[in-house]
């Protein structure tokens, strides 16, 4: 049995878990929002491995299936979602390989952005693919080249709406997990204390500080998230793109011990470099970025739990055994906070 925090003894909590907005989004919803922008279903529908929004597979009559992601309630504004899609085409019409979404309304204030029964849609076009291979040397190169040309296009279009990446959002996400109950009771103070070194270590070597650019990002740049096809990478999903350092759509394609981390940063800046200058001293956030990820991954679990599609993905979650486990994890990114940032080997 899992643990039942105060999060459990909520009865609004509890009303919210027993209707949430998805559930209203059923398949004949799904395809009246598609056929509300003048595209005809064929009735197909396939739905998509995404947690934080809806994605689904449609089919359409007389042309080829779409990709349809039904925004999650509440989280982007429409300016947010319009500036998203407003950048990924502006990387299209520079043949970086991405993928924007359709038109929808032409004539509308967000052309790419469609609204039904109260739920923000875009539709993409399908794009097949398979992950990059991220022990091979040519495929590192290869984004690094990439995603040096998405930095240096991004400085052109600078967001207005989107967020920062910020170190405060790091304490608050700490701070979240015990204010609503997660943490059992017997490890709130193992916690406190792991979380509050994790956060020390963060703020001496604070990501989001004036002396590292701060440009437009992908944000969520994980091999997830890139489709290899015609021997070079296509980036999706930009849900999650901000303002933030360089280093924090870089860092998440290492892997393996230290020496074979730094034959995959030589290949992955070399192609950088092509296109757009990197600060090394950025090396040195790393870490700190790899500590706020885990922080955030762990509170937008906690965030989402009233979602009836996250106890099922993520049973373990709301388990003692699971905190304690984290609490080690901790310990863990706590212990490469304190050492010295990974180095470029010398040449």
């Amino acid at each position: 049995m899992g643990f039942t925090g105060k999060h459990r003894d909520n009865p609004e909590s509890a009303a919210a878990a027993l209707s949430h907005p998805y559930d209203r989004l059923t398949p004949d919803c799904v395809i009246a929002a598609v056929e509300s922008t003048g595209r005809f279903s064929d009735a197909r529908i396939l739905a998509l491995n995404s947690y934080e929004n809806r994605v689904y597979q449609v089919g359409l009559e007389d042309a080829e299936p779409v990709i349809v992601k039904f925004y999650r309630p509440m989280r982007w504004s429409p300016e947010q979602i319009d500036e998203e899609h407003r950048f990924t085409r502006f990387l299209f019409d520079q043949e970086i390989p991405v993928v924007p979404p359709i038109s929808i309304d032409a004539g509308g204030e967000y052309p790419t952005l469609g609204e039904f029964d109260g739920f923000q849609f875009a539709i993409y076009p399908r794009q097949g693919g398979r992950a990059p291979e991220l022990d091979n040397l040519e495929h590192l190169h290869q984004l690094g080249r990439f995603i040096g040309r998405i930095h240096a296009a991004g400085r052109g279009f600078p967001f207005e709406y989107r967020l920062r990446l910020s170190v405060e959002q790091a304490h608050a996400n700490a701070s979240y997990l015990l204010d609503a109950g997660f943490v059992p009771p017997d490890l709130e103070a193992a916690y406190r204390a792991v979380t509050d070194e994790v956060l020390q270590a963060i703020d001496r070597r604070r990501p989001d500080a004036s002396n590292y650019s701060q440009i437009t990002l992908h944000g969520d740049c994980h091999s997830g998230n890139v489709l290899w096809r015609d021997d070079r990478p296509h980036f999706v999903d930009f849900d999650d793109c901000l303002t933030g350092p360089a280093i924090q759509d870089l860092w998440m394609l290492l892997s393996g011990e230290v020496d074979n981390q730094q034959r995959q940063l030589l290949e992955i800046l070399e192609g950088y470099e092509m296109f757009c200058d990197f600060d090394i001293a950025e090396l040195g956030l790393i870490e700190p970025l790899r500590a706020m990820r885990v922080l955030h991954f762990n509170t937008w679990i906690a965030r989402r739990w009233d979602d009836p599609a996250f106890p099922l993905a993520f049973p373990w979650f709301n388990s003692p055994r699971y905190w304690s486990e984290y609490i080690l994890e901790l310990k863990e990114l706590l212990g490469g906070l304190q050492q010295e940032p990974i180095t470029l080997p010398e040449i």
